[in-house]
C-alpha cells in the first residue's frame, strides 16, 4: 500500500514558481515573557509536548507546573524542535503560550500563506537539512541563521491558498479517522476491565479493586495455574533479517501490543539451540523497565509455529488457559496494577517470576475464557482497520508534501 501511494503523483505547473530561501519568508520572532499571568498564559511547552511527524501540537502544560523558559510564540506559529532534528518534529499551535529554548518559533512573513508552513516544514528534505546543519555531540542542535538559507519553490499567493485548502482538507480526513481511533481504543480499554472483572476502578487502590472484584469474582493466585519460565540468549548480534522468528525483550515495548502478531527479528538454527522455544498460550512479560508505569508490558503467544523469547523475558506457562485471553487480561488495569506494587530498581525497574506468582487473577473455565478473547478482538480489530487506514493516509499526505516542496 505505501509503495502505492509513494508512486501517487500530483501534476503541478512549476513554471512561475520562484525559488526562495526559508529566512525571506519565514522570521524568528525573538519576544519573551517576563509575568506569566500578567500577559494571561496558560500554555507551557517543551519537547516533550510536539509529537514527530503531527504538525498538531495536541498538548502542552500549564503555568502551575513549574518553568524556566520565557520564549513567547503566538497562535498559528510553528514550533520547530531544533535539538535533534531527526526526530522530525514541528507543529502548528492552535495557542499562544511560551516554549523551551530547545524550540525555534517560526512565522510566516506576508507573502507567505501561513497555513502552508508547517507542511513545508514538515518536508523529509527541510528535516534532512536541518540534521546536516545541526552541531554539536549528544544533543545536536540547528539554529534558525543556518535554516535561512534552506531554499524551496514557492508559489504565487493564489496557488499557496488552493494548495494549503488541498493538503488541509487531507489533513482534516486524517484527523476525523484519528478521532474514531481514538474513541475505539478508549472503548477497547473499558471494555478489557468490564469483561475481565466488571467493577470500576477510577480512584481506587489496587487493594481496593481486589477487594471488590472478590465479592463477586474468585481470585487465585497466577502460581496455581501454570509455571514460570525465563527466556534466553538472543544477543544483538544474534538477530538476522531471515530465520527463525523471535521475540527479544524491547519488542514487548515497541511491536508487541497484547499479542503477538508479527516479528522483528529472527535467529538462525544455531542460536535457537541456546534459546528457550515458546509454547502455544504462553504470555511473555518484560522482565526490567525504564519508570514502574513500564513493568511487567506483556504480549501473549497464540499461534503453533516455532519462534523463541530471547534474555531478560519472563514467561508464564498457563497448564489450561486461553492465550488470547491471557493477552488481554496481564494487560488489563486489574493486573498492571499488581504489577506496579513489586517493581524494584534505582535507575532500571525489575520484576521477577516470584512476583508474577503472587498475582491476583479471577479463576473462570477455559470456555468462557475464549468468549472474553473473542469479544475483545472484535474491537482490536476495528481498531486495526482505522489504524491502517490512518497509516495510508499519511503515507499519501507525506508524499504529496514532498512533491509539492
Amino acid at each position: 500500500m505505501e509503495a502505492v501511494l509513494k508512486n501517487i503523483s500530483l501534476k503541478i505547473d512549476k513554471s512561475d514558481w520562484q525559488t526562495v530561501s526559508f529566512g525571506d519568508v519565514v522570521t524568528e520572532p525573538r519576544g519573551t515573557v517576563k509575568d506569566l499571568e500578567a500577559e494571561g498564559i496558560e500554555h507551557v511547552v517543551g519537547l516533550e509536548h510536539i509529537d514527530p511527524e503531527d504538525i498538531h501540537l495536541r498538548r502542552s502544560a500549564g503555568i502551575e507546573d513549574s518553568t524556566t523558559f520565557t520564549k513567547k510564540f503566538e497562535k498559528g506559529d510553528v514550533l520547530f524542535g531544533r535539538r535533534r532534528a531527526y526526530l522530525k518534529k514541528a507543529a502548528q499551535t492552535p495557542f499562544g503560550g511560551i516554549c523551551s529554548g530547545d524550540i525555534t518559533v517560526m512565522r510566516a512573513k506576508k507573502e507567505f500563506l501561513p497555513e502552508l508552513l508547517p507542511f513545508v516544514v514538515n518536508n523529509d528534505k527541510f528535516f534532512d537539512y536541518a540534521v546536516k546543519h545541526s552541531a554539536g555531540g549528544l544533543s545536536p542542535r540547528v539554529k534558525f541563521k543556518d535554516l535561512a538559507n534552506y531554499q524551496f519553490l514557492l508559489p504565487p499567493k493564489d496557488q499557496q491558498a488552493r494548495l494549503a485548502s488541498l493538503l488541509w482538507a487531507m489533513d482534516e480526513m486524517m484527523e476525523r479517522e484519528v478521532s474514531l481511533r481514538d474513541a475505539l481504543n478508549n472503548s477497547l480499554h473499558v471494555q478489557i476491565e468490564n469483561e475481565i472483572h466488571g467493577i470500576s476502578i477510577f480512584g481506587k487502590t489496587i487493594n481496593q479493586i481486589l477487594e471488590e472484584a472478590g465479592q463477586h469474582l474468585e481470585l487465585i493466585e497466577l502460581k496455581k495455574l501454570g509455571e514460570f519460565l525465563k527466556g534466553r540468549g538472543i544477543t544483538k548480534s544474534e538477530v538476522i533479517e531471515t530465520g527463525i522468528p523471535c521475540v527479544r525483550y524491547g519488542e514487548l515495548y515497541t511491536l508487541h501490543d497484547r499479542i503477538i502478531r508479527k516479528y522483528g527479528s529472527c535467529i538462525s538454527e544455531e542460536s535457537k539451540t541456546t534459546s528457550l522455544r515458546l509454547k502455544k498460550h504462553d504470555v511473555l512479560f518484560a522482565g526490567s523497565g525504564e519508570t514502574i508505569t513500564d513493568i511487567g508490558k506483556s504480549a501473549a503467544f497464540i499461534d503453533d509455529h516455532e519462534a523463541y523469547a530471547g534474555g531478560d523475558i519472563l514467561i508464564f506457562r498457563p497448564y489450561d488457559m486461553d492465550g488470547t485471553y491471557l493477552g488481554y487480561l496481564m494487560n488489563s488495569q486489574l493486573v498492571r496494577q499488581q504489577l506496579n506494587k513489586y517493581g524494584t530498581g534505582a535507575t532500571v525497574m525489575h520484576i521477577y517470576n516470584s512476583d508474577l506468582a503472587k498475582i491476583m487473577v479471577p479463576n473462570i473455565s477455559r470456555d468462557i475464557q475464549e468468549v472474553i478473547g473473542t469479544k475483545l478482538e472484535l474491537v482490536s480489530r476495528s481498531l486495526f482497520d482505522v489504524s491502517a487506514n490512518i497509516s495510508a493516509s499519511k503515507a499519501l499526505l507525506k508524499s504529496l508534501i514532498n512533491q509539492i516542496f
